[in-house]
């Protein structure tokens, strides 16, 4: 039964990568149809990422009210009916209006699924599930890609991937009742937890939740940063073409998508906190290889090396919070700390944009040092704070499928 629901929150985690990278792949043929100025795409994307920062700000309420199963359902329902809207859209502020449930159901789904799978399954079902998130993150442009080198337009892309979702509603709602049975069962076995939802200024109180929140905020601006401006730096400092430069920001996601698989067999034998220390200490590695006057091979294997230590971060990092925090925050914590995820990703990118201006992309990896170590002196003080956190009595006791 355990294995069956993580067989469809993989699913749905691969429906939740799906939509992430199409808009930026189909909006070189979206923005002449609509006749709009090539930067308004942005405008989109505050939206989305506004949206989706707003659920999870609310999800530990939301899904203490109805629960994960009904929420999930709604949840992708709301991103495909958005999906949906998107291929009919008649005009640029119908796009508008179809962003704004694209990103509230991605917050709420992610938040809800995340910790879920935190409180009931182990660490290396964390790092697969956002391997499957790669997944789709690739398969969504891929997708495109394919139906327009056939012909069709853009908005079969999008009705595509909207169709695939509404499939998975119907099955998400058959569902509703294995998460109960789950969470019965994990209950009969000690593992099961009632989630109390706590404001976000209550939450700020616990001890190390500051500190886990503004580690997410610069894990994000880094990964975030680096896949939006990597392609640039290689182009305009390491002296690639666009072709080029655009593979390897490609291979970029992909050594992330690869390292979470990778990551799943090394939770095997390491903790969580080992995890996100190594790969904290890979990205800087990366770093370090970028920033020294190395040839162009040594600047791209730093490059990649970025991506595979970020691999592990972000799923252990979420794993980790009911450790940290006890089982009955997890939850509300968990959508703040997705929030905080969001935001690093939406602000600081375009941070790092201003400051580079049209001439001074090399700065991105003296940008992600900075980012590298703030993280690591956060994540230092986080596990310190939380090795025996008094606010942690209910034990976490995880369940194998």
């Amino acid at each position: 039964m355990a294995t069956l629901l993580l067989v469809l929150i993989y699913v749905s985690f691969i429906s939740l990568g799906l939509p992430d990278a199409l808009l930026g792949a189909a909006w070189p043929v979206m923005q002449p149809e609509f006749g709009v100025p090539y930067g308004l795409a942005g405008l989109a994307q505050i939206i989305i990422s506004g949206g989706t920062i707003v659920s999870s700000m609310v999800s530990g309420a939301v899904l203490k009210r109805f629960g994960i199963g009904k929420v999930t359902a709604v949840s992708v329902g709301m991103t495909a009916l958005a999906l949906l809207g998107f291929s009919i859209a008649p005009s640029f502020w119908w796009l508008l209006a179809a962003a704004l449930p694209l990103g509230l159901g991605a917050g709420s789904v992610d938040a809800g699924l995340n910790s879920f799978v935190a409180s009931h399954y182990e660490s290396r079902h964390m790092s697969w599930l956002h391997s499957f998130w790669g997944v789709g993150a690739l398969g969504g442009p891929l997708v495109l890609s394919a139906l327009l080198y056939q012909g069709f337009p853009w908005r079969t892309g999008y009705a595509s991937v909207g169709v695939f979702q509404v499939v998975l509603v119907v099955v998400l709602i058959a569902a509703i009742p294995l998460w109960s049975r789950v969470r019965v069962r994990a209950g009969a076995e000690g593992g099961g937890h009632d989630h109390e939802h706590i404001p976000l200024f209550a939450a700020l109180k616990i001890r190390g939740v500051g500190f886990a929140m503004l580690t997410f905020l610069v894990y994000c601006g880094i990964e975030a940063s680096m896949g939006l401006w990597g392609g640039s730096y290689l182009f305009k400092s390491r002296g690639l073409d666009p072709a080029q430069a655009a593979t390897w920001v490609s291979l970029f996601y992909a050594s992330i998508t690869a390292g979470r698989f990778l990551t799943g067999f090394l939770t095997y034998r390491l903790s969580n906190r080992a995890m996100i220390r190594g790969g904290a200490v890979l990205v800087l590695f990366g770093v370090i290889l970028m920033l020294l006057p190395l040839s162009l091979p040594g600047a791209l294997t730093g490059f990649l090396l970025i991506g595979l230590g970020c691999a592990p971060i972000f799923p252990c990092m979420l794993h980790e919070t009911p450790v940290r925090f006890g089982a009955k925050h997890s939850q509300a914590i968990m959508g703040f700390q997705m929030a905080l995820a969001y935001v690093g990703s939406t602000v600081l990118p375009p941070l790092f944009g201003l400051a580079a201006g049209e001439s001074r992309f090399w700065l991105l990896p003296v940008f992600a040092l900075g980012y590298i170590l703030v993280l690591l002196a956060s994540t230092v003080v986080l596990d310190r704070q939380t090795v025996q956190n008094p606010q942690v009595q209910d034990a976490v006791v995880t369940e194998s499928p």
